[in-house]
């Protein structure tokens, strides 16, 4: 990206205005090329040369190692002890409430498709529908020639719903938070972030070269504390949280951070991957949930890969910032091919029935009270959760092998392990589904209270 493109962004976000097209400049150009020129120059007499060593197939790489150290005889551990690795294990049917392995369909909590939208019939002939209409890649990036009807049909739709001028889709999630963190901040600003939230959150920060500091998890005092010690050596800072942590299944704070960043006048930047579609009355998120207006966050994340069933991303906010994204920002749309036509389409889909059909929010929100009651009334250990639709049961080093053997016994729960979450705070994270019957959560604490007894 460019320099000046970049700080038109910027600029836009603390609420100046600017336009991209009058920000590009030839310089940047003899700039860049110059920096060609001096990669490919040969290297100065006495400059250090390849080590005679040295292994182009990255096996001695120290990432490498410790993966091949830690993760690489699963297969065999398991084999052992005559149990399946839970890991990149394929199903073999839809991932919804529940999943198909070893031929038999059995009760799942891995599938973050918490509206069911991903198995649902008219999404499903919604995505065959866009591919017979515009195959099955838009094959271009959308500045030159991958626009179709449906990116402004579901950007329209979702600016609506969150109260802002518009809003940009993309093809993927990690890559959202990344490419939006990256190009709206650079090494001379701040991202003050929640320490739970999102690696793709921290990849932005490493891509923008800013400094980034930590606040104690949904603390605002800590977070106030940080803003009035750092806040005054930075040009711009961004607060940076999520609406729903899905690790530990807790809700953020919000009202209260709001409130501290425009004291220090950071701009707030909110993921809402695991809480679009989830929270509030009707699934719309935390604005609805606490009845925020649209401004009250400068930049809306979100994916459509969780409650919407289909897969990418979306920003949504002033129009503004949402064209300099898309004129502007690497990732976001330059560079990149657009969404799958079937994707939007999905999500598009989705999107009307979350409309259509709050009582699926209704049932997911029971569902997840109704398994972290019965959790806590077994005697299991749920961390910060509040009863929402993602629950951690906490295990420690016991959760990879508790997870093998739920699945042994007809129950598919994933095991997150570090560097995911801290070690000792091993766990097995329960994704809820609109569709889990009260039945099928209490066989699932008494199955997971007798496996456990036996580890």
């Amino acid at each position: 990206m460019t320099t000046d493109s970049r700080e038109i962004a910027r600029r836009l976000l603390a609420r100046s205005v600017g336009s991209p097209a009058q920000q590009h400049n030839a310089s940047d150009a003899a700039r860049d090329s110059g920096s060609v020129r001096n990669t490919l120059a040969p290297a100065a007499a006495g400059a250090r040369v390849v080590s005679a060593d040295f292994d182009p197939t990255f096996t001695k790489h120290p990432g490498v190692i410790e993966a091949e150290a830690t993760f690489g005889n699963l297969d065999t551990v398991f084999s052992a002890v005559d149990l399946p690795n839970p890991f990149y294990l394929p199903h073999q049917d839809t991932n919804g409430p529940t999943v198909r392995y070893f031929d038999e369909d059995i009760p799942n909590f891995g599938s973050f498709s918490y509206l069911g939208m991903a198995v649902e019939p008219r999404v499903r002939e919604a995505a065959k529908s866009a591919i017979d209409t515009y195959g099955t890649s838009v094959s271009a990036a959308r500045i030159v020639s991958g626009e179709i009807p449906l990116y402004n049909d579901i950007e329209t739709h979702l600016a609506g719903l969150y109260g802002v001028d518009d809003a940009i889709v993309t093809a993927s999630g990690y890559l959202t938070n990344a490419a939006t963190v990256g190009f709206l901040l650079s090494n001379s600003d701040l991202a003050v972030c929640d320490s739970l939230v999102h690696s793709s959150v921290l990849s932005g920060t490493q891509w923008a070269g800013c400094r980034r500091l930590n606040f104690r998890h949904n603390d605002p005092a800590s977070l106030d504390a940080i803003l009035s010690m750092s806040r005054s050596s930075f040009g711009r800072a961004m607060v940076i949280i999520e609406g729903h942590y899905s690790m530990d299944g807790d809700i953020p704070r919000l009202p209260e951070i709001i409130e501290v960043a425009r004291k220090h006048r950071c701009s707030i930047m909110i993921d809402e991957a695991h809480s679009f579609g989830v929270l509030g009355k009707t699934g719309k998120g935390v604005r609805e949930l606490f009845d925020l207006p649209g401004d009250a966050v400068d930049v809306w994340m979100g994916t459509l890969s969780k409650a919407m069933g289909s897969v990418g991303g979306f920003v949504a906010g002033s129009h503004e910032l949402v064209q300099a994204f898309k004129y502007t920002a690497p990732g976001l749309s330059l560079y990149a091919t657009g969404p799958a036509p079937s994707a939007i389409a999905a999500a598009l889909e989705s999107l009307r029935i979350l409309d259509e059909e709050p009582e699926r929010v209704t049932s997911l929100q029971e569902n997840g009270a109704t398994l972290s009651r019965l959790a806590q009334e077994a005697g299991f250990d749920t961390g910060i959760s509040q009863g929402t639709p993602i629950v951690p049961i906490i295990l420690g080093s016991k959760a990879i092998t508790c997870s093998a053997k739920m699945l042994q016994a007809g129950i598919n729960v994933n095991a997150i392990v570090y560097p995911s979450v801290p070690e000792g705070e091993e766990r097995l994270r329960f994704f809820l589904n609109t569709a889990h019957t009260t039945e099928q959560l209490e066989h699932t604490i008494d199955t997971l209270r007798d496996v456990a007894a036996t580890i």
